[in-house]
Formats: C-alpha cells, structure tokens, sequence
C-alpha cells in the first residue's frame, strides 16, 4: 500500500511541475509576444486607414472618437485631415453575419458619407468565395463597386434581395454580411455628425461603449 501512495504522490508531483513550467512558459510567451502582436496590429490600422482616405497630413489615430452602432458595435472614427480641411473619415467597423463569423472592415466616408475605399482587416469567410470582398466590391464591374457611392442615394444590399450592388459569385451570405458592416459604418456616422458642418454631435475623445 505504501508503494502505492508513493507512486501516487510522485505522479501528482510530477503533473504540478509540469503545469508549474507550462504555465510559465506560457506566460513568458505572452510577455515577449504581446508588444510586437500590438504593434503589428496598429501597423495594419495605420495602412487600412491611409488606404481608405489617402492624402491627410494629421495623426488620425490621435483624434480619434468612438460611436455605438444601434447593434451595440463601438466602432472607432479615424478623422483624416489636410491642415484644416477634414478629407473625411475611416471607421472601423463590424458585423457578426459573416457565413463563418465576424468580419471586420475599415471604410472610408467623405464627411457628406459618400464611400471612398474599404479595407478588409478580419475574416474567416470561404476561401475562393466569401475572401473575394477584398477586391470585389471594388472592382471596375459598376455594379459591383461600392466606391464612390452615396448609401443616401443606393440601395446598400445584394440585388438579389432588391438592392443595386452585385453579390459575390456563390457567396451571397459574405456579400450581405460585407454590406451589412459598411452601412453600419455609415448608419453610425451619419446619426452622429452634424451634415453641414461634418463634425460629431458627440464630445471628441468620449468613449460610448
């Protein structure tokens, strides 16, 4: 019996060290990973932000203000700025009816909310299918292309449920979902800002989560 409850107790001790050592090493993982992993991911949210309104001379990173979407998304407003001239707005924006999950976007809004350019940062959509919102909505096929419209005047949705903008080929769910966070993006902004002077209705820097 003795032996038994020695074996047993080493076998515990065993397992507790190797926890002990996992749970550090995964710790220091965390610690030496955690820095880059952050600045990779402002680098990729500087890039979307100069490729959705191209041509400011501020930090629009430092100005930036967050609204609630009525689905309860905090979204983050990018203002890009030429001295004094706002050039319009990159918003970070969201939706969770992707065919695989969330999908995470950049736009580009000029301050009266015409679409100038979108960047996808995250998705888990099909490969060959869902993943061709990065260009497709883009394109040089008119129906197709979100840029350069006005949501006020355009009917945000797949045609095939009546609206003016050509789903993907077989994958209409991403096709919905994409459109689904623009028009969150633009809905958001436009409830908040003032239309003639372009500026939010809310105090800048205030977070509304």
């Amino acid at each position: 019996m003795a032996k038994t409850e020695s074996t047993l107790i080493n076998m515990v001790l065993a397992l507790l060290i190797i926890t002990v050592i996992a749970g550090g090493s995964l710790g220091m993982v965390y610690k030496v990973t955690k820095e880059p992993i952050a600045m990779a991911k402002l680098a990729k949210q500087q890039k979307a932000i100069e490729e959705v309104v191209p041509g400011f001379d501020n930090n629009p990173t430092d100005e930036m203000y967050q609204l609630t979407s009525k689905e309860g998304y905090a979204l983050q407003v990018f203002p890009c700025k030429k001295g004094d001239e706002l050039l319009g707005v990159a918003i970070s924006t969201k939706t969770d009816k992707g065919f695989s999950g969330e999908i995470k976007i950049m736009v580009g809004l000029k301050p009266d909310g015409t679409i100038l350019n979108y960047s996808v940062l995250e998705h888990k959509e099909t490969p060959g299918l869902g993943s061709k919102m990065n260009d497709w909505f883009r394109g040089s096929v008119a129906s197709q292309s979100i840029i350069n419209r006005d949501p006020a005047n355009a009917k945000m949705t797949v045609s095939k449920d009546g609206g003016d903008i050509d789903a993907i080929t077989a994958a209409t769910i991403s096709s919905r979902a994409f459109l689904d966070a623009i028009m969150i993006a633009y809905n958001t902004y436009k409830e908040n800002t003032d239309v003639q002077s372009a500026t939010p209705t809310i105090e800048k820097g205030a977070n509304h989560e």
